[in-house]
């Protein structure tokens, strides 16, 4: 199954969106240093950051994952980024270029939990 993270970017209001503005290039490169410690994971960043518009914006990691235990990590390091940077989460799953999502989590959502999200997956 193909998973997604997305670093939250739509229904801000004006300061979460300034915020996000201020920190894109931070979390753009702790994605990109992720993806490239996951190399053997088969991670791919997801970086559609062009757009004026934050609600726009796709940002965040897919990977392929066939267990629940896969998801630790990732679920993992993006509540270190919700906590780092004050961002929501958002999780789910890609079938036909389609992101299907499942969960939210981070600053306002609360921690998410690896094992609750893969049962949310179906894994």
């Amino acid at each position: 199954m193909l998973v997604y993270l997305l670093v939250a970017c739509d229904g801000l209001d004006e300061k979460q969106e300034k915020k996000l503005k201020r920190n894109l290039s931070d979390l753009q490169g702790a994605l990109q240093a992720y993806v490239e410690e996951n190399e053997a994971a088969n991670a791919a960043l997801m970086n559609e950051c062009q757009s004026e518009e934050c609600e726009d914006w796709v940002l965040g990691i897919s990977q392929p994952v066939k267990k629940k235990a896969e998801m630790k990590p990732l679920v993992a390091f993006f509540n270190d980024l919700a906590k780092k940077y004050a961002v929501d989460c958002e999780v789910g799953s890609i079938e036909d270029d389609q992101r299907d999502p499942v969960s939210y989590f981070g600053k306002q959502e609360g921690q998410g939990d690896a094992f609750l999200i893969a049962a949310y997956l179906g894994l």
